[in-house]
């Protein structure tokens, strides 16, 4: 029973799971979308992202030291120096008049091998797919064609 326990587990040990989730959230980073399992993409979507507004706070307030404080926090929870200056160069200055809700979530369905839920976790507006006007909610073209490709079976050829 899982009385008083506090937070995804994801079936691992400690070391284990901070390092999946420290690996999920720098290749989120430096990708801007992921395509992993829904219980690890919710285990690292708050975390990624309160680093993204950490890094807006700081640059908003324009003090060096701040901006330095949070750099070296960010560089002390991911892998890699380029996912923290990917945070700080391009994602921040991107969502600085956005609220929150800097990542969304599409259901993929079903992993073959185990049945797993699937989903893609990517940034909004990233700005690599003009948005389809046609398409519920303005989706862009690659995630909507994306989500095609997995509802509809492929057509067989003709030999």
């Amino acid at each position: 029973m899982r009385h008083k326990l506090f937070g995804k587990h994801l079936g691992r040990n400690v070391g284990q799971r901070n390092a999946l989730r420290r690996t999920l959230t720098d290749q989120f980073f430096q990708h801007e979308r992921i395509t992993t399992t829904r219980a690890k993409a919710e285990a690292i979507r708050g975390a990624a992202e309160h680093m993204i507004t950490q890094a807006k706070r700081a640059i908003a307030t324009g003090y060096q030291d701040r901006i330095l404080h949070v750099r070296r926090l960010l560089v002390s929870r991911l892998d890699t120096p380029e996912a923290v200056t990917n945070v700080f160069d391009v994602l921040a200055p991107r969502y600085a008049d956005r609220p929150g809700g800097y990542t969304r979530m599409f259901k993929l369905g079903p992993r073959k091998g185990d049945s797993a839920e699937m989903v893609v976790l990517e940034m909004v507006d990233r700005g690599t797919g003009e948005t389809d006007e046609a398409a519920p909610g303005g989706v862009a073209g690659a995630a909507r064609n994306l989500l095609g490709r997995v509802r509809r079976p492929r057509a067989k050829s003709a030999e």
